[in-house]
């Protein structure tokens, strides 16, 4: 039954699809006008459908709602505007969660007539969701379980009237998703991943093998043409002109975003062996081993196995990289070629599990990719396996050598089925194989989430953005290496704990805003506020001020904080592995250009918490009345308190 749609606003649709999977029923509903004020779009209006479901639901549950949402900007003429949030409970961090992916579904699913789809409840066998024209049809996927995503993207090709990647988008789940692996992915037909969180496991516990969009081109027209097309030539001419954005020049377009390897080594930002190191370089001189951050880096991967560039959706860029090998692995000559070698990726796959061979890398990613498994969670896992290995931790579960590329390979097919003792274990994630094993001191995670590649002892913003991020330790939260690495809106020292508070919230508020339009993170290398307003305000007809928009970012920043708070997060759980941390006994320094730096994890939140007007943690019930969050019970919580309640 179709509820009133309630938003003339350009950009939208103003239909949502509500798949009710118990019952195999489809219903739509429009986009309340306020809702869409409000929280923009994509990750906002995401956060706030799943928090209408209560944050006391179970993540593996059919309580638990699994959202595909496009924003306003979606799949419009705006540069880079090829995005899709995933949003849902994570069974990972037991937190909200958003995950990302770029290509063209995003673009697709807005074409074929939907701002989102949400779906509720569990199927009884098998299902997976054909778009078209509006309409979501739940159709049989019994014979497509237990594949991997490229099979599975394949055989769906084959079943609809239409072509992949020409005028079908398939998201799809593998064996991690199925098995309800922690940190399962959605991946698309092209090899784009909403990873982190563990979106996928929430779709396999929901039985949805996939989600398939068939489109024609029907791209939304700005409400406001004349203030979009301002917008849209600033944005385009500030992209060109950018070191690290322009086409064909810049550094993202030339190495995609491993062009950041070198240079974070470099700084001695880059963790290494499970982050005893703050570069390879100290790894080599301190044990005498063989590892070197260059042979993993977009220059060497450009030089040496590049084989395609393709882009996403109305994006000059053209960042991703795609790369073919060819490798024996225990005497089996093998072939792989794969999008995307991602720096992230890399890292935590190659450097921080204590080896740089290259093409076993892209082995490794093609495997996390048609597993469906999160790469960065991956890698960190088996980084994490090697230390407890070498304490011993691991008896009478499974041993793994650092370096050892070859058992790594073997390994990740292992976690994404669950065929293994170790592989089992490892796919619970980091908090609970600590649990398990009294390894709490072997986990590089926040809230249950490992971190990036980006080591907190040399950028002390990355310290309070990862402590902060409401999905657990994440990059793309906040990501303050803007400043502190390539120097962008202006550079800043990273070894400086002031001030770091007050700007990574300020990230925090401005990819909120970029996530909720749904346009790529890398945009913000070279646009700022003033084109985010230009081609929101052309293209949904409003007139906000800058201050405004900003202020939409810190409101969806505080939802989920919100969130989390309800569910019993406060300020104890913003916090960061104990060997990043100044006074902590377990403290590792680090090295290199880093010599000696830590943490100040204390004086970081405080100031950060200052900036936020939060009580230790938690939003005070007059914050969310000054941000109009009228949803929910509120924290209990006054701006007066001196701290948080305790968790019982």
């Amino acid at each position: 039954m179709n509820e009133h749609y309630m938003t003339e606003m350009g950009g939208y649709r103003d239909r949502v699809a509500q798949v009710d999977l118990g019952g195999g029923e489809v219903s739509y509903r429009g986009i309340d006008d306020e809702d869409a004020e409000k929280y923009i779009g994509a990750r906002g209006l995401g956060v706030k459908y799943v928090f209408d479901k209560g944050p006391d639901v179970d993540p593996l549950g059919p309580e638990n709602r699994l959202a595909f949402m496009t924003g306003p900007l979606t799949g419009t003429q705006t540069v880079m505007s090829g995005r899709i949030a995933l949003v849902t409970k994570s069974p990972l961090t037991g937190t909200v969660t958003d995950s990302h992916h770029g290509g063209w579904s995003g673009a697709r699913l807005k074409w074929a007539g939907l701002d989102g789809i949400l779906l509720d409840g569990e199927s009884d066998e098998p299902v997976y969701l054909f778009v078209e024209d509006g309409d979501v049809e739940v159709r049989d996927a019994s014979h497509l379980w237990g594949q991997g995503v490229h099979d599975t993207i394949d055989q769906i090709g084959e079943e609809v009237d239409g072509k992949v990647g020409r005028n079908v988008s398939v998201m799809a789940i593998g064996q991690g998703g199925e098995n309800q692996v922690r940190y399962g992915c959605v991946i698309n037909e092209d090899d784009r991943a909403s990873g982190r969180g563990g979106t996928g496991a929430v779709m396999g516990a929901k039985n949805v093998k996939a989600v398939v969009v068939k489109s024609g081109t029907d791209m939304p027209k700005p409400a406001d043409p004349e203030t979009f097309q301002e917008g849209y030539q600033q944005a385009m001419e500030v992209i060109r002109e950018s070191d690290v954005t322009a086409p064909n020049e810049g550094g993202l377009s030339m190495y995609g975003t491993n062009v950041l390897m070198n240079a974070t080594e470099e700084m001695d930002g880059l963790p290494t062996k499970n982050a005893k190191y703050t570069s390879t370089e100290a790894y080599n001189e301190t044990e005498g081993v063989d590892i070197e951050a260059e042979r993993v880096s977009g220059e060497n991967v450009r030089e040496n196995i590049l084989v395609d560039e393709p882009t996403c959706h109305s994006c000059p860029v053209a960042c991703k990289k795609e790369v073919e090998v060819d490798v024996t692995h225990k005497g089996q000559d093998m072939n792989v070629r794969t999008e995307s070698y991602e720096y992230e990726s890399a890292w935590a796959l190659g450097p921080n599990s204590g080896h740089s061979d290259r093409d076993e890398i892209a082995v490794m990613l093609q495997r996390c990719n048609d597993l469906g498994i999160d790469t960065i969670e991956a890698g960190n896992m088996m980084a994490m396996a090697m230390e407890m290995s070498e304490e011993g931790k691991l008896d009478g579960v499974g041993h793994l050598d650092w370096g050892d590329s070859e058992t790594m390979i073997d390994l990740i097919d292992e976690i994404g089925h669950r065929s293994s003792d170790l592989g089992d274990l490892l796919a619970e994630g980091p908090e609970r194989v600590a649990d398990a094993k009294d390894a709490h001191g072997n986990k590089l995670s926040v809230k249950g989430q490992t971190m990036a590649a980006y080591d907190p002892r040399c950028m002390k913003g990355m310290g309070i953005a990862y402590a902060t991020s409401n999905r657990g330790a994440c990059h793309l939260r906040g990501y303050t290496p803007a400043a502190e690495i390539l120097g962008i809106p202006e550079k800043v020292d990273p070894y400086e704990w002031e001030g770091k508070g007050e700007l990574t919230a300020t990230f925090q508020n401005l990819h909120a805003v970029s996530d909720s339009f749904d346009i790529c993170k890398f945009s913000a290398f070279a646009e700022g506020i003033e084109e985010y307003v230009l081609q929101y305000n052309g293209m949904t007809g409003r007139d906000l001020s800058e201050d405004d928009l900003f202020e939409a970012g810190e409101r969806v920043y505080n939802l989920e904080r919100y969130y989390n708070n309800l569910v019993g997060f406060d300020g104890a759980d913003d916090t960061l592995p104990n060997r990043f941390v100044e006074g902590h006994p377990d403290a590792v320094p680090g090295t290199g250009a880093s010599e000696g730096e830590l943490v100040e994890l204390d004086q970081l939140k405080a100031e950060y918490y200052e900036t936020r007007d939060w009580v230790d943690g938690v939003v005070p019930d007059e914050k969310l009345g000054e941000l109009g969050i009228d949803i929910g019970p509120g924290t209990g919580v006054s701006s007066g308190d001196s701290a948080a309640p305790a968790d019982d």
